[in-house]
């Protein structure tokens, strides 16, 4: 009986020492990422004209660099579903710099997609190949799972949401939760070491709670319906439009290509830029009282289902923030609650309906906009989540319900 005490303390020392470094490592490459990433959107910014009709061009690059460097990296988010599943069991090094310079290329040139899916496939990637010293029971999904909250915590810098969305993502029902406490460790230490290396933490806290009565419960639940259905609608659209694009151009030269050149019209004739990027100009501008269209959200998501479907490389959780946040602000007036306090709730909503995950985007709510209004997030975030479950920006996302 004692050894087998000392032998599980010992399996468990080592993984939190594996996750520690984990973290560490994650950390600094989730801050160059990030750091880098902000600078292009900003130099884009400042030269749209001179960029933005160029965005064609940099798909073609994209392509050639995954077709002739990429292998089974190719997958991207595919390949860390599958590998969490047990359908593969390795993850090329090689995805890390691919999809860091791919992404960068998408955003200097004007691409509307994220950045959250890098982090993500860097920390798997990391966390992978690290479960190689450890003989801990089901060493290869503890350590992607590990990886994941890294990679997340790491860019947002939100690490108990990042627990929790590497913990409910990769199965619809069902919470990874086998040793908790070295995913807790990996995705503090990642938040730690990006904020220590300078990549600053978006955070709007909101200090007064709305008070919870008949009426105010009744405008959650709608409220909530609504982001719902915003995710929802994104979720959808981005999977028909990516079997759309591949079938209608199966050459992904002429799919990119083709895609990439109506993206750019469209990018220069809306606003001139307005939707390409993160969508963080929609974000301050949410919460800052700047100019908020009522058709924002709408135009973010479609611009961000061509990007993607064309195959630009980036994530789509901050283009999610910045539809639910937009969508919150237009609501707001037609639903008699503080827009800033609807903004957040979008901001947090979206993302989890578009994901299927219910208490990472209640955790996103607290660790951004402060603990103040949680029964609200978790009412809109329950009925978001309840009004979707099947359709998610995650292909390889399985469903496990009851």
């Amino acid at each position: 009986m004692t050894s087998d005490v000392i032998k599980k303390c010992g399996q468990y020392g080592v993984l939190i020492l594996l996750s520690l470094l984990i973290g560490l490592i994650v950390g600094a490459i989730t801050a160059l990422f990030g750091r880098v990433l902000i600078a292009i959107g900003d130099f884009r910014d400042q030269h749209i004209l001179w960029l933005v009709p160029f965005l064609a061009l940099a798909g073609l690059l994209i392509v050639f660099l995954y077709q002739k460097w990429g292998g089974k990296s190719s997958k991207g988010m595919g390949l860390v579903f599958d590998v969490g599943h047990g359908d593969d069991d390795r993850i090329p090094k090689r995805l890390i710099p691919l999809v860091m310079l791919t992404t960068w290329l998408t955003h200097l040139f004007g691409g509307s997609a994220g950045r959250e899916g890098v982090a993500v496939q860097i920390g798997a990637t990391v966390g992978h190949w690290f479960n190689r010293f450890s003989d801990f029971p089901n060493a290869s999904r503890l350590f992607l799972v590990m990886g994941m909250a890294a990679g997340f915590g790491g860019l947002f810098q939100t690490p108990i949401a990042a627990v929790f969305f590497a913990a409910e993502v990769l199965v619809v029902g069902r919470l990874a939760l086998t040793a908790i406490a070295p995913v807790v460790v990996a995705s503090f230490t990642s938040a730690w070491t990006s904020h220590g290396l300078g990549l600053e933490k978006f955070a709007v806290p909101i200090k007064k709670s709305l008070d919870m009565t008949p009426e105010s419960f009744v405008k959650l639940v709608i409220l909530g319906l609504c982001f719902g259905l915003c995710g929802n609608l994104f979720a959808y659209l981005l999977g028909k439009g990516k079997k759309w694009a591949a079938k209608q151009f199966e050459n992904p030269y002429w799919r990119i290509g083709i895609l990439g050149l109506v993206a750019s019209v469209l990018f220069l004739a809306l606003h001139l830029g307005r939707y390409t990027g993160l969508g963080t100009n929609l974000i301050s501008a949410s919460f800052t009282g700047g100019q908020i269209y009522s058709y924002d959200w709408l135009l973010k998501l479609l611009l961000t289902v061509i990007t993607l479907s064309a195959g630009y490389q980036g994530g789509e959780v901050t283009p999610l923030f910045a539809m639910g946040a937009s969508l919150g602000v237009a609501l707001s007036g037609l639903i008699g609650l503080p827009m800033e306090l609807v903004a957040a709730l979008g901001y947090a909503s979206v993302f989890g309906s578009a994901t299927n995950t219910f208490l990472a985007p209640i955790f996103i709510g607290g660790e951004v906009f402060g603990f103040a209004n949680t029964p609200a997030f978790f009412i809109v975030c329950g009925i978001a989540y309840a009004l979707n479950r099947q359709n998610s920006i995650y292909g390889g996302q399985k469903v496990e319900l009851s």
